[in-house]
């Protein structure tokens, strides 16, 4: 059984399925705030963690797997998430990598109806320095309503790069201004502190999740 973090209320009309990035557990500093956020906006909030994470717990130093090795496991959550109780609208995302995995179940999952919409918190479209490695191409096609939080200094995808991708027109990317791949902000140059970028994201994705699942 998928062990998970959960925050914010039970009574939540939508609950929010996070998974990691590739480097950093559930319970990471960056994930943790998120989380909160999320569930301060009154958003339902539930982490995981993939197999080879939950490992390092144990000190077993597992490297990150290909990604599309673990969308067995992101469905396994699913499924574990609603024999917990947990009903109502469900939408699917994570961190960098999380998200992306998310993306490559979401539609199979939206065309049963299984979940409702896909959150990627800072997509990983590129490796770092290798632009020419996209991993966009099944975004083109994407049926999920989608919304995606990228920083305008993320070296996985900046918001010229992904100006020129080929994106599905279900999906929406939100910008947060000198935001790093965790999505903070340097506030000395932009004027943003983190707990600003978080409660933009917070209440963004609240009214999306309600427009989308209405």
């Amino acid at each position: 059984m998928t062990t998970f973090l959960l925050d914010g209320p039970d009574t939540a009309p939508t609950t929010i399925l996070l998974a990691h990035g590739a480097g950093a557990p559930m319970d990471s500093a960056s994930m943790t705030a998120t989380a909160k956020a999320l569930a301060a906006a009154g958003l339902r909030v539930a982490r995981f963690e993939f197999h080879y994470m939950s490992a390092r717990r144990y000190g077993h130093r597992k490297p990150p797997p290909r990604a599309e090795t673990v969308n067995p496991e992101y469905i396994k959550a699913i499924a574990d998430l609603r024999a917990k109780g947990v009903t109502g609208p469900l939408i699917i995302g994570g961190k960098s990598m999380g998200g992306r995995v998310a993306s490559m179940v979401a539609d199979e999952l939206f065309a049963k109806g299984e979940i409702s919409g896909l959150l990627c918190l800072g997509y990983p479209f590129h490796p770092p320095a290798k632009p020419e490695q996209l991993r966009t191409k099944h975004l083109a096609g994407l049926k999920t309503p989608t919304l995606i939080f990228q920083g305008t200094r993320d070296e996985f995808g900046t918001r010229d790069e992904v100006a020129g991708y080929d994106l599905s027109d279900s999906i929406e990317v939100l910008w947060l201004e000198d935001g790093d791949h965790d999505l903070k902000p340097r506030k000395s140059i932009s004027g943003f502190s983190a707990a600003d970028h978080l409660k933009t994201l917070a209440e963004a994705v609240k009214a999306w999740a309600d427009r989308i699942v209405s």
